[in-house]
């Protein structure tokens, strides 16, 4: 990924040059330094390439002036429509242009500086890459891109200005990495050891392991837990930013399934592979803290992760068994496969019992419901407070990371009613994000709360704006949006 640094605008003496251009705008001193020491070329190959600075128009010229090894200029739609939140989109479609050159200038001269911010946030988010466990890559197959210098009026400002979007964009690679682990190595006890790297930014991280959470009534947890021969953790992080110190703080809580079979109730073969994402609720709650501590957000918020293994074997939990769960409350296991919901239920009534929170978001990819509904586009909301909820809605709407608000009701409660039991943990094929969604509502004491179903969002198949194909990191941006536009002091 490239190290982003801003210098004053002046024509460099090597590299790549990226040109940003609104529709109908005028190009900046820098554009027009280049297009003199190119003799002309740049005005007159944009002419050629019918460059008129459309949204997602882009054209290269190569070799246009002595030491510049290409031009790359890229339209950013309507003057009048440009928004820092869309500029990211543009810094995205700029990175492939860009990849296999290792020094490019953005001359960001002729635009606000919060919309260079973002077109530089745009090339860092979407130049991420998983590569770990690649051995035989060509080198012209990897990218070259190394650093990417920013152009603009005040530099020093830009550099500020730039240190909280730098912060989260850490969180949001930090989420990645734990969500693109193979789950040979990933698993509950080794993301809870992986957590306490969160130290290093000023997160308090405690880890609870097995003898803890029989201690603490964790029924539901260690249920899921009981056919893999790895113990669940719990892991509890705290960051203090408030200025108010005993200030009560908000929580966030992560389902952390980080290989899901299915259990008993197992899974087809295919496509199976694709569950060692099924802790992407608590990858997105690990980089969430991290970019919060990283920009030292001012506010008190505890990140919680219940992490286990949904495995089959002679230990495993059968359907038709009853657990109690740390609430009190017993549940009957109709479907081992619906496990997101029990590892949610124990990890909320501690998060309500021991730090007391304002109010509490969790994450999930809880159903394959929210994606038959939903498809990958939008993540599931489900809330109790209508407040809370279009906050949400309006974080998601600025970063890009969207979410739709699904109802709750009595009439969807009912269809987790047991016969033997305080409820069953599936209700019927109809409405099953939604009846899953009312199973979770069950536990937060009617508490300020909203479940965000991420199963549709959490990876992604194809390249995105600006997220390359695999995982998303869904919901880190979004909810340090949330933080940084409502809570903090």
């Amino acid at each position: 990924m490239p190290e982003i640094s801003f210098v004053k605008a002046a024509l460099p003496k090597a590299g790549a040059v990226v040109v940003l251009m609104a529709e109908g705008g005028e190009p900046s001193a820098l554009h027009l330094a280049l297009d003199a020491a190119s003799g002309g070329a740049v005005a007159r190959g944009l002419e050629a390439a019918g460059f008129k600075g459309s949204k997602g128009q882009s054209a290269t010229i190569w070799a246009p002036a002595p030491g510049i090894t290409k031009l790359v200029a890229l339209g950013m739609g309507p003057a009048a429509a440009l928004t820092p939140d869309s500029a990211e989109a543009v810094g995205g479609a700029a990175y492939p242009l860009i990849r296999a050159e290792k020094d490019v200038l953005l001359a960001a001269d002729g635009i606000e500086m919060p919309v260079a911010l973002r077109v530089a946030l745009g090339v860092k988010l979407r130049s991420y890459r998983f590569d770990l466990y690649r051995t035989t890559q060509k080198p012209d197959d990897l990218p070259k891109l190394a650093r990417l210098a920013v152009a603009l009026a005040e530099p020093t400002a830009a550099r500020a200005a730039y240190a909280p979007f730098r912060a989260v964009a850490e969180g949001v690679f930090l989420s990645r990495d734990l969500v693109s682990e193979p789950p040979n190595v990933l698993h509950p006890v080794e993301m809870a050891e992986r957590c306490r790297g969160l130290e290093a930014l000023g997160v308090t991280v405690e880890i609870l392991g097995l003898k803890e959470m029989k201690k603490l009534g964790f029924g539901a947890l260690l249920g899921v837990a009981m056919g893999s021969a790895i113990e669940p953790r719990m892991v509890v992080m705290k960051w203090n930013g408030s200025k108010k110190k005993t200030e009560k703080p908000i929580c966030f809580i992560g389902k952390g399934v980080t290989f899901d079979t299915g259990g008993i109730s197992i899974k087809p073969a295919g496509g199976m592979e694709d569950m060692k994402w099924d802790m992407a609720g608590a990858g997105t709650v690990v980089g969430l803290m991290a970019a919060l501590a990283g920009r030292k957000a001012r506010v008190n918020v505890v990140g919680l992760v219940g992490l286990v293994e949904n495995m089959p074997s002679g230990t495993a939990q059968r359907p038709g068994d009853v657990v109690k769960t740390a609430s009190g409350q017993t549940v009957e296991v109709i479907n081992t496969d619906a496990e997101g919901r029990l590892v949610l239920a124990d990890v909320i009534h501690y998060a309500i019992t021991k730090h007391d929170p304002k109010w509490m978001i969790d994450l999930a990819t809880l159903t394959g419901a929210i994606i038959v509904a939903l498809g990958h586009e939008h993540a599931g909301l489900f809330s109790n407070d209508d407040t809370l909820a279009a906050q949400v809605e309006a974080a998601g709407r600025a970063t890009g990371e969207l979410c739709w608000r699904l109802p709750l009701s009595d009439a969807y409660d009912k269809q987790i009613k047991s016969d033997i039991a305080d409820m069953k943990n599936v209700g019927t094929r109809a409405g099953g994000s939604i009846t899953a969604a009312q199973f979770i509502q069950r536990f937060v004491q009617g508490r300020p709360w909203v479940h965000l179903d991420i199963a549709g969002t959490a990876w992604s198949a194809k390249d995105l704006p600006t997220t390359p194909k695999g995982a998303t990191a869904f919901g880190v941006r979004l909810l340090d949006r949330l933080v940084a536009d409502h809570f903090e002091g």
